[in-house]
């Protein structure tokens, strides 16, 4: 129902949780399925340069600007645009993006020329929204906007009971993917990582699969290799909660 409902989501979580999939899961169920998805990490890009990216520019906008290009509010016309990291945008580009929620209008940078796009708006943060509004670098408005409904994804620790279903389907991943060796985790491994805290939560999980299965050897991937992957990440871990070395 969420997935067709047009609605803007806002989707809040730790970095590494899989918002992005999420975006995508909503996106590829939808009735826009057939167009575009567009995916911009605010935070990748120089806040003099957000806005060229949002909506574009003309030739000679600013220096550099050498020929037209377009934004990806235009790329995602009919579809859905993806804005992860969406409370790291500049207060001036907050505005202009209050716009084109509003509104559905925009201008290139450069252009007076005012244009439409039907776009879906899915936003993702890790921050807390709420008290960025309270220091002054976030917009009571355009939160609202943007909150039309919320949606929490836990981190990977909240969920641990799904770790061995995981980890086997990176095993899985890589093996069909990028031909790698298959490779098992031992019980040991897998009882030690059901309780390690995961701070890159998934993102962590996944790298962690593929750096075991391309720098081991053997059929079965062991707790010492596990430790030995995790590094000064595992030692923090384990100062933190010391059991979770003592495992068997």
């Amino acid at each position: 129902r969420l997935s067709g409902s047009g609605m803007t989501v806002l989707i809040t979580g730790e970095s590494g949780t899989g918002k992005e999939l999420v975006a995508r899961a909503l996106h590829q169920h939808s009735p826009r399925a057939d167009n575009a998805f567009v995916a911009l990490n605010t935070s990748a890009i120089a806040a003099e340069l957000l806005e060229s990216e949002l909506f574009g520019h003309e030739r000679g906008a600013f220096t550099g600007a050498d020929a037209r290009r377009i934004g990806r509010f235009e790329q995602a016309n009919g579809g859905t645009l993806f804005l992860d990291e969406v409370g790291e945008i500049p207060l001036d580009v907050q505005s202009k993006l209050l716009r084109v929620l509003q509104e559905g209008e925009f201008e290139r940078v450069g252009d007076e020329r005012t244009r439409k796009a039907d776009v879906r708006i899915l936003a993702a943060t890790n921050r807390d929204l709420k008290q960025e509004i309270k220091g002054g670098r976030f917009r009571q408005d355009l939160y609202y906007l943007l909150n039309g409904v919320t949606m929490e994804i836990p981190p990977l620790r909240a969920h641990s009971e799904d770790i061995p279903s995981l980890l086997g389907f990176y095993v899985d991943y890589f093996v069909t993917h990028e031909k790698l060796p298959f490779r098992n985790f031992s019980m040991a491994a897998q009882n030690f990582l059901r309780n390690y805290p995961w701070p890159g939560n998934v993102r962590e999980l996944k790298n962690l699969v593929q750096r075991l299965m391309i720098l081991g050897a053997g059929d079965e991937i062991e707790l010492d290799e596990v430790k030995k992957a995790l590094g000064a990440v595992a030692d923090k871990a384990a100062a933190m909660v010391p059991e979770f070395f003592n495992l068997p």
